[in-house]
């Protein structure tokens, strides 16, 4: 009972940081985009320093919106023009791997620093943003 307790509240915290976030402008960090076949919005899920927006080992999600009955969202993080994180999921009803939709910011090629990222919702252009050190 406590875990999920535990884990309601994380979500519920990580929906509210993620709706604040999604509302914020300028500072180089964007919380949503809109393409052709629907709205993407970044979520906080983990935010170890509690600044509402992404750092180097915080954990995020993504609010989608879309037309398509099987959304899919891509991310690819650079550090320069090294590609250092790469993720991809389904995000719709019946998606056998759910568990990819929580994306961890990290991953043995990146091992720490800053990075720029960029999302696509089923192959269009969607969102960028930056994590911090």
């Amino acid at each position: 009972m406590a875990l999920e307790a535990a884990l309601i509240s994380t979500l519920i915290v990580g929906l509210v940081a993620g709706t604040a976030f999604a509302a914020r402008g300028g500072g180089g960090h964007k919380g949503g985009g809109t393409t052709s076949s629907g709205t993407l919005a970044l979520v906080m899920v983990t935010d170890a320093n509690s600044n509402g927006t992404p750092n180097y080992r915080d954990t995020i999600t993504f609010n989608v919106t879309s037309t398509s009955t099987s959304p899919y969202v891509s991310v690819r993080c650079k550090q320069g023009d090294t590609l250092v994180y790469a993720a991809d999921a389904g995000f719709y009803a019946g998606y056998p791997w759910p568990g990819a939709q929580i994306m961890p910011l990290y991953s043995p090629s990146w091992t720490g620093g800053a990075a720029d990222c960029t999302t696509t919702l089923n192959g269009s252009p969607s969102l960028s943003f930056h994590v911090d050190a």
